[in-house]
């Protein structure tokens, strides 16, 4: 099929996707991480990556103006890709937190971010007080094996009332059980009244895909998901 398996991709930019999308275990998934943040950026481009787009032009269409002031929170930032487009949008006070050293090196060599932390979301609580950011978002690794949909409760404690997580999810085969396991995890949180869904935008393209198994219908893409939530102004009362 023409633009079939792995649609051009360069091989090792393949293998090096796939490893870490790879059941592994999380510190084995860290380290791989952590050698991948030289070639990470050139590879996401490879792929046409484009949750970090998508999901900085979703939560700006949500969010009210001004920006420059608000404080947000990038949950497994990266090297900063989605710092540069939020920063390209008018948001300028941003903290990163990520489970890889070598990642954050490469964020704090972009300058965008006020704050870095390494931390591991999933394993131990955001570096964060409660109700201290006007917004939130986690591209890219809510998926299986990576962030788990137990830590929604913990990124919504760091949020301020009132204020918006942006969240995306891969719609590929290998994550399909993940995606039904978040979304029933986020809808259980909207009945309980933490958070009130605004958006959730199913996307063809979200990226190469690496295999013809993993490809939307032979497209040789595979499609994700950006979702925008807003967490209740009003305090649980049944809590305490």
């Amino acid at each position: 099929v023409p633009g079939g398996t792995g649609m051009g991709l360069p091989a090792a930019v393949r293998d090096r996707v796939a490893a870490v999308h790879r059941g592994s275990g999380l510190p084995e998934r860290l380290r791989l991480y952590d050698g991948w943040a030289a070639r990470y950026e050139q590879d996401v481009a490879a792929l046409e990556y484009r949750a970090p787009y998508l999901a900085a032009a979703s939560l700006a269409f949500a969010f009210p103006a001004p920006r420059a002031e608000a404080r947000l929170l990038d949950v497994a930032c990266g090297t900063g890709l989605v710092a540069r487009e939020l920063h390209r949008r008018g948001f300028r006070c941003l903290d990163g937190v990520d489970g890889s050293a070598e990642m954050l090196e490469r964020a704090r060599s972009t300058g965008l971010y006020q704050e870095l932390r390494l931390c591991v979301l999933g394993r131990e609580p955001l570096p964060a007080p409660a109700e201290h950011y006007d917004a939130v978002t986690v591209v890219g690794a809510l998926g299986e094996g990576q962030v788990p949909s137990t830590a929604l409760p913990e990124l919504l404690r760091v949020t301020k009332p009132g204020g918006f997580l942006c969240l995306t999810t891969r719609s590929n085969p290998s994550n399909l059980r993940y995606k039904a396991e978040l979304e029933a995890a986020l809808g259980q949180l909207e009945q309980r009244g933490a958070w009130q869904k605004l958006l959730a935008q199913e996307v063809e393209y979200w990226e190469r895909a690496t295999s013809e198994e993993e490809s939307t219908q032979g497209t040789g893409y595979i499609s994700g998901v950006v979702y925008i939530y807003q967490k209740c102004p009003v305090p649980n009362l049944e809590e305490g």
